[in-house]
């Protein structure tokens, strides 16, 4: 086995304290990835794909605990590092693709909100890429010797032709001139409109001029015009992961069902059509709501035909070429490479400095087993869980012997029932996917 690279401080900790947490870390997920091969391949070609020019829409579909977060996570990381401008939000009762109430609006909001490039991972980009565009804009008329006015004019006429570009654009005409003018308000004021904050037109015309604001009507139209803008800016495209699919399965009125449906009906025709360029969508969403009959996806007969999965993909074989990725769960032997990582990441990458050696990786898992049976690799938050605070105890008390402290390590599912992975309800589980996922 290849000698693990050495682990920076702040990338250590900000993995240990989510893993110890329970949460899937934003920062750091190559150390901890295993497996999936085939379907970070798969997207990988997505991403250059949309690059290129291209779309594409992914419904990343897997049990509670299969690892969709963590999978969407990683995409995304993969994305920034190819040039492209990620956002990612989840679907919840205030936040939906479809909606007259502003849920739609709210998805909108939140995805501005969460927007990242490569230099800014953790979101809040939207007014950096407006910074961007417009420098790259004083760059070419400085090159040309032309007036910096007429060279961002003529780059948003792009953006004019298409449905709500013309405000869009006037909106970004805005920032510029509150660039040039050295108007911090007039900027606030254009971002907030780009970020989708405004909730009356009346309030937005004072501000900026403009008649329109982003609302639950044209809410795709203007993820449309993001990723042209971002283009714009010297971006490659724009890369947006939505997940929790499940709470439009949840919806108990058919109507909004549909409607939200009909949406994703609508990305999947754009995007299958080469109509949406440089765009790509990745959903997160478990096995019923997709093929749910009576509620799920399937319910919806356009959408059943387009997400039909290949009928020759089986007894083993995989078609990863169709909208829909299937995440397998965590095999026994993806948790002990787990495992080790994690050894990897206490010990900064520095194999001498490992807290327990391989045999206590082996005594662990079977300790999991005999207390929790076979769903500890199955959904391993909680094992992974009591790993953590066995190798914390190990760092903290140096002659500590971790053959005495297996037998006391209370696993998180057996102290509290509430968190029992394999509940059957899908109302009573932790939706999050949280750490079930590292396998890339």
């Amino acid at each position: 086995m290849s000698t693990p690279a050495r682990i920076r401080p702040r990338e250590r900790d900000a993995l240990l304290q989510s893993l110890r947490a329970g949460v899937v870390p934003r920062l750091g997920q190559h150390h901890v990835q295993v497996g999936r091969v085939a379907e970070i391949r798969a997207l990988l070609g997505d991403v250059e794909r949309i690059a290129d020019g291209g779309s594409a829409v992914r419904l990343v579909v897997g049990e509670y605990g299969a690892g969709k977060t963590f999978f969407l996570h990683l995409v995304r990381g993969i994305a920034m590092e190819k040039r492209l401008v990620t956002a990612h939000a989840d679907l919840n009762p205030d936040r939906r693709l479809h909606a007259t109430g502003g849920q739609a609006r709210g998805l909108y909001a939140e995805l501005m909100r969460n927007l990242s490039t490569r230099a800014k991972p953790d979101g809040g980009a939207t007014q950096s890429v407006v910074e961007r565009f417009v420098s790259t804009a004083l760059t070419e008329a400085g090159t040309a010797g032309a007036d910096p006015a007429r060279v961002i004019q003529a780059r948003l006429a792009d953006l004019a032709e298409m449905t709500g570009g013309y405000d869009f654009a006037e909106v970004v005409g805005a920032y510029w001139r509150g660039h040039d003018l050295g108007d911090e308000q007039l900027k606030a004021s254009a971002v907030r409109w780009l970020r989708g904050e405004y909730g009356t037109r009346t309030e937005a015309r004072q501000a900026l001029g403009v008649r329109t604001i982003i609302d639950d009507g044209n809410v795709y139209d203007h993820l449309k015009l993001m990723a042209r803008f971002v283009r714009l800016a010297g971006f490659d495209g724009l890369l947006l992961c939505v997940d929790e699919l499940v709470n439009l399965y949840k919806l108990s009125s058919t109507q909004a069902r549909n409607s939200n449906y009909e949406q994703i009906l609508r990305i999947l025709n754009d995007v299958l059509q080469g109509s949406a360029g440089h765009l790509g969508f990745v959903f997160g969403g478990t096995p019923e709501t997709l093929t749910d009959t009576r509620r799920g996806l399937y319910s919806y007969a356009a959408l059943q035909s387009r997400l039909a999965e290949n009928s020759f993909a089986v007894d083993g074989l995989v078609d990863l070429s169709g909208p829909v990725i299937r995440l397998t769960s965590l095999t026994q032997e993806d948790l002990y490479v787990l495992l080790m990582k994690i050894r990897d990441v206490y010990a900064s990458g520095d194999p001498a400095a490992h807290l327990v050696p391989d045999e206590a990786l082996t005594a662990f898992m079977r300790h999991c087993a005999e207390r929790i049976g076979d769903a500890y690799f199955r959904t391993p938050r909680s094992t992974i869980k009591a790993f953590c605070d066995l190798l914390a105890v190990l760092e903290q008390n140096p002659g500590a012997d971790w053959r005495a402290l297996l037998g006391g390590v209370a696993l998180a599912a057996e102290a509290n029932p509430d968190l029992a992975p394999l509940d059957d309800d899908p109302d009573t589980r932790d939706s999050d996917d949280d750490l079930a996922g590292f396998r890339l």
